[in-house]
This record gives structure tokens, sequence and C-alpha cells, in this order.
């Protein structure tokens, strides 16, 4: 990929998009049916998205700098508080249709401890990504041979930040699991299902990042 501002553009509305469609369907636990140690698997709906974001600022770090992956994550952040405001804006909104305000709500509704947590986890998650990724980056002195290892090192660390406080805040405190023995089992199970499909996202994209980030000029 050149170095051009419209690529640059195209990286960011790409980052940004999903970090809302993420936010969007990540009330959706996926059931994996698979189990490790006799804990269910699962995943929130939105951990597939999300895990395409880590690749987007690792491509913006390698080829524009820190800087510019750090504004890519402010943007980000922007971007969901815009998304959630219009979301909530147009539910309270007066109705011609019952059934379809209903269904808008069931879909869409913005629960708060779900907006808190996915606010929390993509600020630290993030930062830490961006960090962490420059960090061993320029240990290696940058050479080129070595890009998969802070590649996936930053993406499999952040991930777990990510994964964590989001499964607490949201599962686990917007929904009171923490509160309930019974329901341990089940936060458990999405933080290790969420964590295993974002670790082989992560790996997997390994060749994409290389692919980009190929060319610089």
């Amino acid at each position: 990929m050149k170095k051009t501002t419209e690529n640059l553009l195209l990286i960011q509305t790409i980052f940004v998009i999903s970090i809302v469609v993420a936010n969007i369907v990540g009330c959706k636990v996926i059931d994996l049916n698979t189990s490790v140690f006799g804990i269910p698997l699962s995943l929130s709906g939105g951990a597939i998205t999300y895990a395409f974001t880590f690749l987007c600022t690792d491509i913006i770090g390698e080829l524009w700098g820190k800087p510019e992956a750090k504004r890519a994550v402010k943007y980000g952040f922007i971007g969901q508080l815009f998304a959630i405001v219009l979301i909530i804006l147009t539910q309270y909104t007066p109705t011609a249709d019952t059934e379809m305000q209903a269904a808008y709500e069931k879909l869409l509704g913005q629960s708060p401890m779900f907006v808190l947590g996915s606010l929390c986890a993509y600020s630290c998650s993030q930062t830490w990504d961006v960090w962490i990724f420059h960090k061993i980056r320029n240990h290696f002195d940058a050479r080129p041979g070595l890009r998969w290892i802070w590649n996936n090192a930053s993406t499999a660390t952040s991930q777990i930040i990510d994964t964590a406080i989001y499964a607490l805040v949201s599962f686990g405190i917007g929904l009171g699991w923490l509160w309930h023995s019974e329901q341990w089992p089940l936060l458990i199970g999405i933080v290790i299902g969420q964590y295993l499909l974002k670790l082989c996202l992560a790996i997997s994209d390994t060749p994409f990042f290389y692919w980009f980030t190929r060319k610089k000029d």
C-alpha cells in the first residue's frame, strides 16, 4: 500500500466503521458449540468485526507512524460517541409504528453498561496496542523481516485487555453475572471464547499486514 493521504483516509474510515458496527452487534452472544475444561465457549457478536480494528491501527502505525495511529484511536472514540448519540436520539423520537419501534429498541437499544464497557475496553486496549506496537518495533530497529513480531505481540496482548474489560463491565456488571455464581462459567466462557477467536484472527491477519505494508512510498 502506498503511503498516501487517500489510503490513510481509507484505513481510518474502515477502522471507525468497524468500531461502530462492533458496538451495534456486540450484545449478541454467539454459541461456539464447544467447551474447554467443561466451560462452554461463546463470544460477543462484535468480536469478529472489532478484531479488524487492530489490523488497521497496525497498518497505520507501520506506514504513517505512531502519531497517526494515536490520531486514529482518537477519531474512533469520537465516532463511537457520535454513533451512540444518534442511535439514542432516534430511539426517543415519536414513532408511527409501535412494532417497528419495539424492534428498533430490541436491536439497537443502548444499554448504558454495554456502552461503558465498550468505551473502556476500546480506550485501554487501543492505547496499549499503539504503545506496545512501537515499543517492540523500535526494540528490533523496525527490521522489515521481523514485522510479524510487533504485529502479533501488540494485537495478542491488547486483545486480552479488550476482552477482559468488555466482558466484565458489559456482561459481568451490566447483566449482573458477577453477582450470581451460576453465571460465572458463562462469563468465563465468553472471555476465553472471544480471546481465542481474536488470537486466531490476529495470527491470520499477519499476511495481510505484510501485504499492506510491503510498499511505503
